[in-house]
C-alpha cells in the first residue's frame, strides 16, 4: 500500500478510536430522534461544503430509509433549499442563511444538528443560537475541541483529527451509526 494511504488509514483508525467514547451519546441521540420524529418533530441539519453534503446525506437516509423499510421521518437539510438560502444570503447576509430558516421552520421539540469540521462557521453558529432561542435541541458534529460550536450546542461529538478530510470521513461513520441507532430504537418501540 502506498505510504500516503498507510498514513491516511492510521489517521482514520486513530480518529475512530477517539469517537468510541461518544457511543453512549450517539445512542441517546438515536433514541431521542426515534421518540420525537414519528410524532411530528423535525430534524433540521446544516453545514457548509462537505459538511453540507453529510447533513443532506443524513436527511436523505431519514426521509427515505437507511438499511430497512420504515416510515419516512421528517428531516430537512437547510442548505438544500437553494432558493431560500440564496435569497436570504442576498437580503440578510451569509451568516443568516441557516438561522432564518431555523426561525421559519423550527419549533420547540425539534432538533437542529450542525455539522462543521472547524466548529467556527459563522452561519452554523448563528443557526445554533437561533435554535436555542426557540427551545430547539441543538447537537453538533465537529472537528477538534475546543471550538465555538461545541461550546454553544446542547451536546457535541468532536472528532480529534488533524485533517479536515479525516473529520469528514468520521462524520459519515457517525451519520450512519446515528441512522442505525434510530432504526434500532424504532424497531424496539413496535
Amino acid at each position: 500500500m502506498p505510504e500516503h494511504l498507510d498514513d491516511h488509514a492510521a489517521q482514520l483508525h486513530a480518529a475512530l478510536d477517539g469517537v468510541v467514547a461518544a457511543t453512549p451519546r450517539l445512542e441517546r441521540w438515536g433514541r431521542h430522534l426515534a421518540a420525537v420524529l414519528p410524532s411530528g418533530a423535525r430534524l433540521l441539519t446544516c453545514g457548509n461544503g462537505g459538511s453540507a453534503a453529510e447533513a443532506q446525506h443524513l436527511t436523505g437516509e431519514l426521509v427515505g430509509r437507511f438499511e430497512e423499510e420504515r416510515m419516512p421521518l421528517s428531516a430537512i437539510a437547510l442548505h438544500a433549499e437553494t432558493s431560500s438560502a440564496t435569497a436570504i444570503a442576498n437580503d440578510y447576509g451569509l451568516d443568516e442563511i441557516f438561522a432564518r430558516q431555523v426561525r421559519a421552520h423550527a419549533r420547540a421539540g425539534d432538533v437542529l444538528l450542525c455539522l462543521s469540521t472547524s466548529g467556527r462557521s459563522p452561519n452554523v453558529l448563528t443557526a445554533a443560537k437561533a435554535a436555542h432561542e426557540l427551545g430547539v435541541t441543538t447537537w453538533s458534529m465537529t472537528g477538534r475541541e475546543p471550538n465555538p460550536l461545541a461550546a454553544v450546542v446542547d451536546e457535541a461529538i468532536a472528532v480529534d483529527a488533524p485533517r479536515v478530510s479525516t473529520v469528514q470521513e468520521i462524520h459519515l461513520v457517525l451519520v450512519h451509526a446515528l441512522c442505525a441507532e434510530i432504526d434500532t430504537a424504532l424497531r424496539s418501540e413496535q
